[in-house]
């Protein structure tokens, strides 16, 4: 049996990530697989880049990713400034998504849905629109396709764990942005790694405590874009579009 750890959605925050790598080691986890949005919001995109770079196996592409190649408004040029071009060049190469076979179940990892990086999947949408986190590729070819039995996803900082119709789906939720509860979140996917035999398998959740306080002195000193949005969802786990 192995054991992969499955994190997503760090957003620039080194004291959550480095919380959640502390604990992958504690574990004597070695393979780490992430979702993207390893940038965006936080105070650290290069120190946050950099680490995944090194330690992370596979890593696909997110929305945030994308965006700061594009530096369409001073949020994401923020950023950009601070990465370079080569870490934007990178950014921008990481592939939409990783397929994998474990314990006979087929896996596929992304960061929003197989639609786009854009397109948002709440645990809490009809079901057609969280089973339509099944479907094939847009270029993906009848003869090649590949047919997932579960699909672990990022984007929406709320980890959850659903079974729709004989296939699950589960949200690995944020490290550095959760937006469920005020802890880091990754997952921790158990069973026999590229094998097809029908063997035991388990999707496990993890929450990490981290000084929260700690990286909202970081954040402040950095002078962060919409600091005080991004203070209170590391301080309350609110998203800032539902805040007053």
């Amino acid at each position: 049996m192995e054991r992969v750890a499955v994190v997503s959605d760090i957003h620039g925050n080194l004291e959550a990530w480095d919380a959640v790598v502390k604990d992958i080691d504690a574990r004597g986890i070695s393979r780490i697989f992430c979702l993207g949005d390893l940038v965006g919001k936080g105070p650290n995109p290069v120190e946050v880049t950099d680490q995944v770079r090194t330690r992370c196996e596979v890593v696909v592409r997110g929305n945030w990713d994308e965006l700061v190649g594009r530096q369409e408004d001073d949020n994401f040029s923020w950023h950009a400034q601070r990465l370079g071009p080569e870490r934007v060049a990178y950014l921008a190469s990481l592939p939409f998504q990783h397929d994998v076979i474990m314990s006979g179940r087929r896996i596929r990892l992304l960061h929003a849905s197989p639609q786009s990086v854009y397109h948002r999947v709440q645990p809490w949408d009809p079901a057609e629109k969280r089973l339509a986190m099944f479907d094939p590729l847009p270029d993906e070819e009848a003869v090649a396709r590949f047919e997932p039995d579960i699909v672990g996803y990022g984007d929406v900082h709320n980890a959850f764990l659903q079974h729709l119709r004989g296939k699950t789906l589960f949200n690995v939720g944020s490290v550095g942005n959760p937006l469920d509860m005020t802890q880091a979140s990754y997952c921790i996917l158990e069973g026999m790694l590229g094998s097809r035999e029908n063997a035991p398998f388990s999707i496990q959740f993890m929450r990490v405590p981290y000084d929260i306080e700690l990286a909202v002195a970081q954040a402040e000193k950095a002078g962060v874009p919409s600091l005080d949005y991004y203070v209170r969802e590391l301080r309350t786990g609110i998203y800032r579009g539902l805040q007053d």
